[in-house]
This record gives structure tokens, sequence and C-alpha cells, in this order.
């Protein structure tokens, strides 16, 4: 475990949080196993009494949660994969604030209904809390302003299509400014892993006018295909920060601590006397900077770190991959030795304010696919993002430090690179990983062990009473 051990069945846990500078849309979520498939919620942060939005006060605001559902205990889903080695079943169903949505037999006559008056403008707060599937989103004949992503202010937007990777929240407005009637919203998977199976069908709901007659049979969006990823690109890197907004920060222009990391899939041995469903008889496994990251059990690292507990971790994760390499050819799959990165729990420890620079570089091992790289206990600029090898001589030049967006998830594009940078600002030990729960257990995360800070409140307050223990 990363900050804490998790609540034993039957017991409980109160968790106690200070909101600093900080509104919008964020949502809580289950960080065990696979149990945030159900497990989650919404967490809205309003402005202060006596502040308002950036933009005119919306109508209503509504939240729009993407969930996904499988027809079975999806503890037993990633436990057979884990056992076998091989991918977990996909699932069975997308969902919209509960709901499947009448493109699936088991709910024909139910889906997710938003009535709208005509003329109003109304705020969508958009969570993706599916486990493993990026997801287009659209309202048919209706264009939407993003305003917010991942509750950090934007440069209002106007699309007509919403791209999320799982964990990441958008904000748009939604104007109710079409003739009177019925409107599909509808998601599908943005999958990007070329040959790879995912769930291929579409979750709907309605937006439905008020005055519209009951008959009328809504309009359904042109969903983008499941492998668009010039759509998807566009929509990632078309967003800009709102500069000078609520809690806008600058970009950090002095960096103490430079990371380059290769994310991507890999392989490990298959155990003696063992048969496993992954590659070649092997089981599937994932890596950052080749190295594959294993949760302690028995205690958690921030508790390790807190007490001084030796043999829980090590601080020796490498800041740049161990060789150089042709990161995003598929040839690199001819190079047998480099899928099979050792397994351990290394992090990165970090004085406290210091900023972080992480070059994200994507690889093709297996197949090259877009990562959604979370962090915790941080919002982060992305400074820019794009495909192929990283470039020094050329990509630094496109670093944007007027105007980037923030947010605390990344979607690293399919066979490409990103880059964020942000401050240490927030003594603890934080979890980064893809967002892709298929890949979490395989190993693509690592973690960091923020410093104390010299003062009271920015010191690492003691452990609460009532954690939960391993």
């Amino acid at each position: 475990m990363a900050t804490q051990c998790p609540v034993r069945p039957g017991n409980k846990y109160t968790y106690k949080f200070r909101i600093i500078k900080q509104e919008g849309t964020l949502w809580w979520h289950a960080h065990v196993s696979w149990l945030r498939a159900t497990v989650y919620g919404a967490l809205i942060i309003r402005p202060r009494a006596g502040s308002s939005y950036p933009f005119p006060k919306p109508y209503k605001e509504v939240p729009i949660i993407f969930g996904e559902w499988w027809n079975a205990n999806v503890m037993d889903v990633e436990n057979q994969a884990l056992a076998t080695g091989g991918a977990p079943n996909i699932s069975d169903a997308y969902t919209i604030n509960g709901w499947p949505g009448d493109l699936y037999p088991c709910s024909k006559n139910q889906m997710y209904k938003l009535k709208v008056e005509p003329g109003k403008t109304y705020l969508l707060r958009i969570i993706n809390a599916a486990l493993n599937n990026q997801l287009f989103y659209k309202i048919a004949n209706h264009k939407m302003t993003v305003v917010a992503t991942d509750a950090c202010y934007t440069k209002p937007y106007v699309t007509d299509v919403v791209v999320t990777a799982p964990g990441q929240t958008v904000d748009v407005l939604l104007t109710a400014d079409q003739p009177v009637g019925s409107y599909y919203m509808a998601a599908r998977a943005y999958a990007s892993a070329a040959g790879a199976p995912f769930d291929n069908t579409t979750t709907r709901g309605v937006v439905v006018y008020d005055g519209a007659p009951s008959s009328a049979m809504p309009l359904m969006p042109a969903l983008p295909a499941f492998n668009d990823t010039p759509t998807a690109h566009k929509f990632f890197t078309n967003i800009t920060g709102l500069v000078g907004g609520p809690h806008w920060n600058p970009v950090p222009r002095k960096v103490d601590h430079k990371m380059f990391v290769t994310i991507g899939l890999g392989l490990e041995v298959c155990p003696a006397n063992t048969t496993c469903q992954g590659p070649n008889g092997t089981k599937f496994s994932a890596s950052m900077n080749n190295e594959s990251f294993v949760l302690p059990t028995s205690l958690s690292v921030l508790q390790a770190f807190f007490f001084n507990v030796g043999g829980v971790y090590t601080t020796d994760f490498p800041a740049k991959p161990p060789i150089q390499f042709d990161y995003t050819n598929a040839s690199i799959n001819n190079n047998l030795p480099l899928f099979f990165a050792p397994k351990g729990t290394k992090v990165t420890r970090l004085k406290f304010n210091s900023t972080v620079e992480i070059i994200f570089q994507n690889t093709a091992f297996i197949a090259v696919e877009n990562h959604p790289m979370h962090l915790h206990g941080f919002d982060f600029h992305v400074l820019a993002q794009g495909f192929g090898n990283f470039n020094p001589a050329t990509d630094r030049k496109k670093l944007n430090f007027i105007n980037p967006q923030m947010r605390n998830t990344i979607g690293v594009p399919v066979g490409g690179w990103a880059v964020i940078r942000f401050r240490a600002n927030n003594p603890g030990v934080w979890l980064m990983h893809c967002h892709l729960d298929v890949h979490l257990p395989w190993g693509l995360a690592s973690a960091f062990v923020v410093e104390n800070g010299p003062t009271p409140g920015t010191t690492l307050p003691p452990p609460p009473a009532d954690l939960p223990q391993c």
C-alpha cells in the first residue's frame, strides 16, 4: 500500500482533509484491487461565499459520471488475470450516472435522463470513473464549452466532443439552444492500443427539453471511431489554463529535479510449474524506467516514511532509463531482455518545495498505447505533448510557459510523450501511476516521498488513531 492499508470489512475510517486553493470537480474512489469499479463518487468544491465562477453562473449543475460494468465480481476478474498472467476479461457495459442505457439488453427501457429548459445553461461536471477505458462523449447537435479540467479552470474552449481518461474530470457548459426535442448523449471507448481487445459498446442517456413530446425519437450523435487519435489529441492539446483566474499558479521556471520516465508494458517470467496466459507463456507486467512497482502489503510507504521503518521501500527510483533506445519503434519488441523489468518498491525522495519536471516517454513494448498518468497530492502544469520520441533539441521549444493547462492526470499520447512540471509543496508519500487499473498491479507506478517543510503547517501530521492496519 502507498498511503494507507485498506479499511477492513466491517470496519470504518473517517477521512479528514483541508481544501486549500481548490475548486471544481474531483472525485473519490476505492484504491485497492478493482473495488473502484463501483466504489466511487463525485467530490464537488464550489467557490467560497462571496466568490463566483469565472464564467456566467449556470442555471443548474449536473454531475455526469462514466462507469464501467462487469457481469461478474470484479475482484474475481482481476484475481483470475493476475493468477494466469493474462489480460483480464473486458467489461460488459459502460454507464452514465449508473445507467448503461438502452443499447444494452439489460436496460432497454432505462437510461439517465437530463431534463433541460430551453435557453438555460447547465454546468456538466464530467467524471471518468471507468476502470480501463478512455471515453469519447458527445451530445447530439450540441456544442459544449470546457471551463475546467481536474478542478483547474481553463480558458473557455468550445467543442462538440469531450475526451476523458480514467481519473480525469472535465467541466463543460451546455446551453439548451436547439429546437425543443430529445437528444442522446453517448459515450464509447477511445482505444489506442492496436489489436488489444476492449469493450466496444456504447452507453447513452438522453437530454430532454421541457415541452418535448414523449413520442419524439431522440437524435443520436455521430461518435468518433474507437481509434480516432487525431480527435483525442486535438481535444487534449487545445485546452489552456485560465491565466489570472481563481487559483491560477504560474509555471515554476527553475527546475530542481529533472526526470525522463519511460512508461509501458512488459513481461514477467512464469513461475515454475505454472501455466501462464501472457505472450509466449509469460505473465504481463509493466514498468517505468525499467522498474516494475510492487505495493508493500505489511505496512504502507507513508507509515514507513513517518516512523522511519526500513525494508519497506528504497529511494533509488532512477531519474532516467538505464539504457537509451528507440522508445517508440516497434522493432524493440525483438529485444527480449528489455521486456523483463525487475520488481521492487523504488520511490523518489524530494526536498520540500522543490520543482520537479517529468518527461513521460511512451514505449512500444508489446503495443503503444495512451497511458493516463495520475499523480496523487498535486496539480501539475502540462507544458507540451507530442508523438514519437521526445527530442530535446526541437521539442523543448514547444513548452508552453504562458498558459498551460493544469491537471492531475495526463493522457500520455499513444507512441508519444508529455512534459509536466509541479512543485513538491505537500509533504508525505504520493503515488504516481497509470489510471488504467489493469496496468497498476502489473507495476506501472512509482511514488514520491516529499520531505517536511519548515513550519508546522508544512509538516506531516502523525497518523490518526483509527488509521487502518494491514
